[in-house]
C-alpha cells in the first residue's frame, strides 16, 4: 500500500474508532431494602415545624442557626481546600482532553558566527574568493504531532480523568453537608451547654441556701452535725460541675469559630447571651435506601473513583499495541540575510510517520494490568462497604432520633412530677408540716431532673442533625450533573 494510502487509512480509523480495549463500565449494583427499618417510626414522630431536605436548617426556626451555616458555607477553610481540588481536578481533565487532540509549536532562532583564520577550516574559507569571516542563520518553524488513538489508551484515560473530576465534585458536595451538619452540631451543643449551666448555677444556688439553714438549725441546737457534713459534700459537687460545663460552653465555641473560618473567641460575645435549645424539625421525606445511591456525594464519590479504576484498566491494555503518531513541519531558514528568509527558495517541510510499540516489554505491562485490575477491585469493595455503611447510619440515625425523643418525654414528664412534689412541699411548708430542709431538697431533686432533660433535649435535636446528614441532606443531585456538563 502507498504511503499517502497508509496515513489516510490510519488516520481514517483513528477518526471513526468507537470502541477501546479495556472493559467498559457498568455501575455495579447495590443490595438494598425497600424501606429502612425505623422509616415508620420516623413518620410517626410530630414535631411542630417541618424541614427540607435540602436547607433542612432552616427548619429549626432559629434566625442564629441559619446565619451561622450560612456563613460556614461560604468561609468553612475545608469547604475551601475541596474546591481547590476540585480546581486540580479540573485541569487534569483538560491535559486529557487535550491529549486527544494535535499539538503543535512554532520555532525559530537567528545566529550570527565569526570564523577564526587561524583554525584549518578557517584557512580554507579564507582563500576563497569574497570569503566572509562573519556568518548569519535564521530559521523559522511551525511543527505539529498528532498521536492516532487507535486502541482507546487516551480515551480510557479521559474517561478516568472525567470520574475523577466529578468524584471530585462529589467531593465538595459531601464536605458541604459535613459543614453544615457539624456546624448546627456544635450550635446545637452551646445552647444545651448553656442550658446545663443555668440549671447548674441555680443547683449552687439551691444546695448553698440548704448548707445555710442546716447551719442556723445546728447554731440553734436543732441539727447534727453530721446534717452540716451532708449538705456540704452535695454543694461541693454542683461547685465542681459548674467548670466542667464553662469549659465545655467555651471549646464548643472555639470549635464554632473554626468552622467559620475565623480565630478562636470571634463570635464568644456574640453566643454569651443565653439561649433555648433549637426545637427540632419534623423530617419531611426520607426517602428508600436506594435513594441513597444518589443522594448521598459520599457515594457518589465512591462510585466514581471506581469508574476511573475501571477505566485504568483500559488504559494499562492499551499499552500491548503499538502507538502510531504523526508529524509535520513547515518553515523557512536562510544562512545569508534575513531579506531571503521566506523566499521559495528557504521554504523547508516534513512529514513522519511515528511507531513505538513495547513489543519486549509485555512483562511489566502485564504487572501493571494486574496492578490496575487490583485497584479496580479495591474500589469496588470500597463502594459496597461505602453503601452498607451509609444504610448504617441512616437506621442509627433513626433509631437515635426515636430513642433520645423518647428519653427527653420521659425526663419532660418526671420534671413535671418533681415540680408538682416541689410546690406541694413548699406548701406543706407554709402550713408548717415539713421543714425547710425539705423543700430545698425538693429543689435540688427538681433541678438534677432539669439538668437530665437539657442533656435529653439537646441530644434528641443533635439526632435530628444526625438524621439529615446520614440522609445526605444539605444538596441537589442535580449539581453535580449540571457541574459535570461544564
Amino acid at each position: 500500500m502507498p504511503p499517502d494510502r497508509l496515513l489516510a487509512t490510519l488516520l481514517a480509523s483513528s477518526l471513526l474508532a468507537g470502541c477501546a480495549v479495556g472493559p467498559d463500565y457498568v455501575k455495579p449494583d447495590a443490595p438494598l431494602p425497600g424501606q429502612y427499618l425505623g422509616q415508620a417510626a420516623i413518620a410517626e414522630r410530630q414535631a411542630a415545624n417541618s424541614a427540607d431536605i435540602v436547607n433542612w436548617w432552616k427548619g429549626f426556626g432559629d434566625p442564629t442557626l441559619t446565619r451561622y451555616v450560612s456563613l460556614a458555607l461560604e468561609q468553612n477553610l475545608d469547604l475551601a481546600q475541596a474546591t481547590a481540588r476540585v480546581t486540580q481536578a479540573r485541569a487534569g481533565l483538560g491535559a486529557a482532553n487535550a491529549a486527544l487532540l494535535p499539538s503543535g509549536n512554532v520555532s525559530g532562532q537567528a545566529a550570527r558566527a565569526y570564523h577564526s583564520v587561524e583554525t584549518p577550516l578557517g584557512q580554507v574559507l579564507n582563500s576563497t574568493p569574497d570569503f566572509d569571516r562573519y556568518g548569519n542563520a535564521y530559521d523559522v518553524n511551525l511543527g505539529a504531532s498528532w498521536e492516532l488513538d487507535l486502541f482507546g489508551g487516551l480515551r480510557r484515560a479521559r474517561e478516568a480523568a472525567l470520574a475523577e473530576y466529578q468524584a471530585s465534585e462529589a467531593g465538595v458536595a459531601a464536605t458541604r453537608l459535613a459543614v453544615a451538619a457539624q456546624t448546627a452540631d456544635i450550635y446545637i451543643t452551646i445552647r444545651g451547654l448553656q442550658t446545663r449551666l443555668a440549671v447548674a448555677r441555680r443547683q449552687v444556688e439551691t444546695q448553698q441556701d440548704l448548707l445555710a439553714t442546716v447551719n442556723h438549725l445546728y447554731a440553734k441546737g436543732l441539727a447534727a452535725e453530721l446534717q452540716v457534713r451532708q449538705a456540704e459534700g452535695p454543694l461541693a459537687q454542683a461547685r465542681a460541675a459548674v467548670p466542667v460545663l464553662e469549659a465545655g460552653l467555651v471549646a464548643a465555641m472555639n470549635a464554632l469559630d473554626v468552622m467559620l473560618g475565623s480565630p478562636a473567641g470571634t463570635h464568644r460575645a456574640e453566643l454569651a447571651e443565653a439561649r433555648a435549645i433549637p426545637i427540632a424539625p419534623q423530617i419531611t421525606a426520607t426517602g428508600s435506601p436506594g435513594d441513597l445511591l444518589r443522594r448521598r456525594p459520599d457515594l457518589i464519590v465512591a462510585e466514581r473513583r471506581l469508574a476511573a479504576s475501571n477505566a485504568r484498566i483500559g488504559v494499562a491494555i492499551a499499552e500491548y499495541y503499538p502507538k502510531l503518531s504523526l508529524s509535520g513541519l513547515i518553515g523557512s531558514a536562510t544562512s545569508l540575510s534575513g531579506g531571503n528568509l521566506f523566499t521559495g527558495d528557504a521554504t523547508q517541510a516534513s512529514g513522519a510517520l511515528g511507531l513505538r510499540w513495547r513489543l519486549f516489554d509485555f512483562g511489566r505491562i502485564n504487572a501493571q494490568i494486574h496492578q490496575a485490575k487490583g485497584q479496580e477491585a479495591e474500589m469496588l469493595a470500597a463502594y459496597r462497604l461505602a453503601v452498607l455503611r451509609a444504610t448504617e447510619d441512616v437506621e442509627n440515625a433513626f433509631s437515635a432520633l426515636v430513642k433520645r425523643k423518647e428519653q427527653a418525654d420521659v425526663l419532660t414528664q418526671g420534671v413535671d412530677s418533681l415540680g408538682r412534689a416541689r410546690n406541694a412541699s413548699f406548701a406543706a411548708y407554709q402550713k408548717g408540716v415539713v421543714s425547710l430542709v425539705e423543700v430545698l431538697q425538693a429543689d435540688e431533686n427538681l433541678l438534677r431532673a432539669t439538668d437530665g432533660q437539657a442533656q435529653a433535649q439537646t441530644e434528641a435535636v443533635r439526632a435530628v442533625v444526625a438524621t439529615f446528614r446520614a440522609l445526605g441532606g444539605g444538596w441537589q443531585p442535580q449539581e453535580l450533573e449540571l457541574a459535570s456538563n461544564r
